[in-house]
């Protein structure tokens, strides 16, 4: 039987709501504390979820609500230059499920809430004390809160991951910046159709929604580093400007430049992928979510394997005694998973700008590789049918808790 009855979440993104409903399902009170001063609401774009994450969320009683405020995406489209092919898709499993980043969060929140979860904002972590029994997190503020186990669900940048371990990677630079808006634009394209767009300069994504409106998202090459923060700070009107050069020779990616508008125009700044981190918990501490694997957003993955990876932590607390030994079988489920599919996200990464021969090229042998390298029973088979077993019981059998 566990040892563990209280969880400290930090992170109220998407991870953390998402831990703390699972954590409470298994009978751990959790408590979620989030560095802003409320929901973290407006805090990119639109997202993909898989379906092995809508799946993930059906466990905690949270998929329906996430369903409906989402645009199923049933086809996907490759574009390059001005050509469109018609992608495969995995024709037994659901759609992707197209979300505003902004509406998924407050939907995870809500559900939370509605579960018995309690959400404390303004609350920046510090650091941390361990003592035999559990751990206290100390804030900015100067309060406190003590329970068995701390949870970082507190994203890319996460301060429990330098506590776990100061020498941890940060995340590496895609070399792209993250830009995206919702347009009035009359667009000849299914509703549950989603298309990939290798532009001239460079790359986007855009889906249309019931209303008739499109949704679009850039990918900026930059050699510059701006984060979140610093890509704000920027007048939006510097952003159209360049998003407008840049995506002026292509269609229907400058017309979605043209009517995107300071008011509408969505600054995700830097696009980022995580590393393989050496340590994903000490003791009473574990990481979950973006602060321990993000890979590009290229992967179409990156919620869902934070969904995943929160609900799985849940089920081996309930059932393993020792956090750390809870813990390190968490770690066994999920390293492989989640380090794979980054790898593969990576290498798309390198094709996201081709120059003008190289889209000739593509055009030329998508045939080819629609039925061989880009099949998707071969690229997102087992990625997209995983799912997990919640009432199956966990053991630690053959896991070793690291030092």
């Amino acid at each position: 039987m566990s040892t563990t009855r209280s969880a400290l979440i930090i992170g109220g993104g998407i991870a953390g709501p998402v831990a703390a409903t699972a954590l409470h399902k298994a009978g751990i009170h959790a408590h979620v504390y989030e560095a802003y001063s409320g929901p973290s609401e407006g805090i990119g774009s639109g997202l993909a979820l898989a379906p092995n994450g809508v799946a993930a969320l059906d466990l905690i009683g949270a998929g329906d609500a996430v369903r409906e405020i989402a645009l199923p995406v049933a086809q996907m489209r490759l574009r390059v230059g001005g050509r469109e092919h018609v992608m495969p898709v995995l024709a037994d499993q659901p759609p992707l499920m197209a979300v505003d980043r902004g509406e998924l969060h407050r939907a995870l929140h809500d559900h939370a809430v509605a579960a018995g979860v309690a959400f404390s904002y303004g609350k920046r972590l510090s650091h941390v004390d361990e003592h035999p029994d559990g751990v206290t997190a100390h804030f900015t503020d100067g309060s406190t809160a003590t329970a068995d186990v701390l949870v970082g669900a507190d994203g890319i940048r996460s301060t429990v991951r330098g506590l776990i371990d100061p020498a941890a990677p940060g995340p590496d630079y895609t070399g792209m910046l993250g830009f995206g808006a919702m347009v009035e634009c009359d667009l000849d394209l299914p509703d549950d159709t989603m298309v990939f767009a290798f532009g001239t300069n460079a790359y986007y994504l855009y889906w249309k929604l019931a209303d008739g409106r499109a949704v679009w998202g850039a990918n900026l090459p930059s050699k510059q580093y701006l984060s979140l923060t610093e890509a704000r700070a920027l007048p939006a009107e510097h952003w159209l400007r360049v998003l407008r050069e840049t995506y002026a020779p292509d269609s229907p990616g400058g017309e979605f430049a043209r009517r995107t508008t300071a008011e509408n125009l969505e600054i995700a700044g830097a696009l980022h992928i995580m590393p393989p981190v050496p340590h994903w918990y000490r003791d009473r501490i574990v990481l979950v979510g973006d602060s321990v694997h993000a890979p590009s957003n290229s992967s179409g993955q990156g919620a869902s394997l934070a969904i995943e990876s929160a609900v799985q932590l849940a089920r081996c607390l309930r059932d393993i005694p020792a956090p750390t030994e809870a813990f390190a079988k968490y770690e066994q489920l999920r390293r492989n998973r989640v380090e794979g599919i980054a790898a593969r996200a990576a290498k798309i990464n390198h094709s996201k700008t081709p120059g003008p021969f190289a889209r000739r090229v593509m055009n030329a042998v998508m045939p080819l590789m629609v039925k061989t390298v880009m099949n998707p029973e071969k690229t997102m088979g087992a990625e997209r049918r995983y799912r997990i077993d919640w009432d199956a019981p966990v053991r630690a059998e053959s896991v070793t808790a690291a030092p």
